[in-house]
């Protein structure tokens, strides 16, 4: 069974920084891409960023570029996401999801239950 799941969640003050962490297991992880996003109350699923566990390529959306940084532990099966710089429109619940391909479209094969960042002032 694929299990997703995503953890480090929490409340952080604007100008804070978390780092959120996904344990996967159930498939090969190193045949596979781990991306991150993000749903904003009220707001449509947006991708975050991507990481190929293969060769480790890196995507990011714009408005990630410069503050979030993926990485991953193969060893682990664990892909993190550190947040830096945090802003109050950060503010939403945090997905982990996996596909073949390394893309920030919101149609990946596996998706985690999500871990709720909020960003206060």
């Amino acid at each position: 069974e694929v299990q997703l799941a995503e953890s480090g969640g929490g409340l952080v003050q604007a100008g804070g920084f978390l780092r959120l962490s996904c344990a996967a297991s159930g498939f090969t992880f190193d045949d596979y891409a781990v991306g991150w996003f993000r749903q904003a109350p009220g707001k449509e699923r947006e991708g975050v960023s991507c990481i190929s566990i293969s060769d480790g390529r890196t995507y990011y959306s714009d408005f990630a570029k410069g503050r979030f940084t993926i990485s991953s532990d193969n060893a682990k099966n664990t892909v993190y996401l550190q947040m830096n710089s945090l802003k109050p429109e950060d503010t939403a619940v945090y997905y982990c999801a996996a596909d073949r391909g390394c893309h920030l479209y919101d149609d990946m094969d596996y998706w985690g239950k999500g871990t709720l960042v909020t960003v206060s002032l």
